[in-house]
């Protein structure tokens, strides 16, 4: 199988540099809109998918870690595109629920209160600064920038696991207030 491999062009560094602005912008916007649009019951799942595309999201990273430790770089890379496309669909499915469901409250008290808004915080934040990091990892590798791929990874790659953990608990902690 014949893998893909990009050109070495500044094109895709702004390419890069406006979607990592983009599109946590565009996600906020949405997220916004207080209308909400009806897209059917079954968005009422897609906080519980998002949680399982999240945690397939943390195991792949730790698989893909394996691998290029092993310096299997086929696997590494079929197992970082698949991390990749996950994120994505997850992107996805994560606008059409907030576009079509209000947010949920957390009703939790006593110290879990501040634990959980710290993560949830801490996890919003992240979510948006590893955007740049995780598109520069990826356009740096299929472009055989592997020394820029090394940089960008070491920033990309614990963020990433963070954001991923973290949603998955940020998940499991308000998911019974969920109507």
């Amino acid at each position: 199988m014949e893998t893909l491999v990009l050109e070495k062009s500044k094109k895709y560094n702004r390419l890069i540099n406006v979607l990592a602005v983009t599109i946590p912008v565009v996600v906020a916007v949405l997220l916004g809109i207080r209308q909400k649009v009806d897209l059917g019951s079954w968005t009422k799942i897609l906080p519980h998918v998002n949680a399982v595309i999240n945690s397939l999201t943390a195991i792949l990273l730790v698989i893909g870690l394996l691998f290029i430790q092993s310096r299997n770089i086929a696997a590494h890379r079929r197992t970082m595109t698949a991390a990749f496309a996950l994120g994505s669909v997850f992107l996805v499915s994560y606008v059409l629920y907030h576009l079509s469901n209000e947010s949920t409250a957390f009703g939790g008290s006593g110290a879990i209160r501040p634990i959980y808004y710290f993560l949830l915080i801490s996890h919003i934040v992240l979510s948006v600064v590893v955007v740049w990091f995780v598109l520069r990892a990826v356009y740096f590798a299929y472009s055989n920038q592997i020394a820029e791929h090394k940089k960008a990874v070491k920033w990309a790659f614990p963020i990433w696991l963070y954001v991923s953990i973290t949603g998955v608990v940020v998940y499991l902690l308000i998911s019974p207030y969920y109507q």
